[in-house]
């Protein structure tokens, strides 16, 4: 059935279109006009004034309503999808904090079983760890964070399509090689919760590194060694100009002013947003945290205050942080929510922007940035209009 949204302003990759309106034919998008087509016996849905956007994918997320991925249960995978389906997120890469090769391969299974559904919203598997530095790692389990081992990665890439991206520490021993394999089976390779100076995140980088994970968060600034200063995992990030980055936008994991700093150095085409969302997101206040993990103030942390632990973000959360927070246009907020991600994940032929021919994945704001509409291919899954 043909479906025409009308009555919005619509982001296109040329910018913002008001006025015209988005033709819908099945899980597609049939035609982007910059006038009312007014097509025969298509469904009209009035986007009375809102922003339409594409629909957001968040590379990085470990759960939600009520439910974490490690569970590696179908149930679990799909109460968490779900549940941030409904706050905007219509593409997804569950992803698994540090476990062992069983609970990898178990929630390999379960990923791959989803892809192959119709339709899916979900688009690979993101494992983070365990090869991670246990001293950046501490919302982790310890007992399971290692080096990288090749006789144990080396066979979950050979096996499992599902992974696409995969995040460790550049200092580890065995890094290069990790991020060699990782690059040899298309997998995207991410720094995460590392301590690696400039010397170590540019090997990883020629190796094929081409990302980092959650931005600031699990990783060093410029420090002193002595009377010297040491370039930190951040700075060294920000002087190779090919890696993309992402950033928790909930405006707690990193303050509205650094949301912005990140925005402009790295740039909106170089940046993403994302979630890094826990069980406890969109769970509307149902799940009990665990005895280590305390929720306080919109955020995650571990029990003693130490560190943040995680998010509870979703899609439309990301999206109003960064516009009326950190001051950033709507039009670029939510180009990191979708436009990047889809490019650094190499989905951005079919997903990431609304044009002819992609996929039918779509949102849309209010003025005051509240999400009322959500669309995953084609299928209505939220209407407040």
């Amino acid at each position: 059935m043909l479906k025409q949204i009308v009555n919005g302003r619509i982001l296109t990759p040329q910018g913002w279109l008001v006025g015209g309106s988005v033709v819908i034919d099945g899980n597609k998008i049939k035609v982007v006009s910059n006038i009312d087509l007014h097509v025969v016996d298509a469904e009209i849905i009035d986007a009375k004034g809102c922003y339409v956007v594409p629909g957001g994918i968040d590379m990085h997320a470990h759960g939600g309503g009520g439910h974490d991925f490690m569970e590696g249960t179908e149930e679990a995978f799909r109460a968490a999808v779900n549940a941030h389906l409904k706050h905007g997120t219509t593409s997804i890469y569950p992803t698994l904090s540090s476990s062992t090769v069983p609970m990898i391969e178990t929630a390999c299974k379960t990923c791959e079983k989803l892809m192959e559904e119709k339709d899916s919203p979900v688009l690979g598997l993101h494992i983070e760890g365990p090869y991670l530095n246990r001293k950046q790692a501490v919302a982790q389990n310890p007992k399971w964070i290692k080096a990288p081992v090749a006789a144990e990665y080396e066979p979950l890439l050979d096996n499992y399509s599902c992974i696409k991206r995969w995040d460790e520490a550049p200092e580890l021993p065995g890094s290069v090689e990790f991020v060699t394999a990782c690059r040899n089976h298309d997998v995207v390779s991410a720094l995460s919760c590392t301590h690696a100076t400039y010397e170590a995140v540019a090997a990883a980088n020629k190796a094929g590194m081409s990302h980092a994970a959650h931005f600031y968060n699990g990783m060093p600034v410029v420090y002193k060694e002595r009377e010297f200063k040491v370039p930190g995992t951040v700075e060294s990030v920000y002087a190779l100009k090919d890696m993309t980055v992402e950033m928790i936008a909930d405006g707690k994991h990193l303050p509205p002013v650094m949301l912005r700093v990140v925005y402009r150095v790295k740039g909106v085409e170089k940046t993403a947003l994302i979630s890094d969302a826990l069980a406890y997101a969109a769970s509307d206040g149902d799940v009990t945290a665990e005895p280590d993990v305390i929720l306080d103030d919109g955020v995650c942390m571990v029990a003693d205050h130490s560190s943040l632990a995680g998010s509870i973000a979703t899609m439309d959360t990301l999206i109003s942080t960064c516009v009326k927070k950190a001051n950033i246009p709507m039009a670029d907020a939510c180009r990191m929510a979708s436009e990047t991600p889809a490019r650094i994940m190499g989905v951005l032929d079919r997903k990431g922007t609304i044009e002819d021919g992609k996929d039918a994945d779509i949102m849309m704001f209010d003025d005051d940035i509240n999400l009322t509409y959500v669309m995953q291919m084609g299928k209505e899954i939220t209407n407040n209009l």
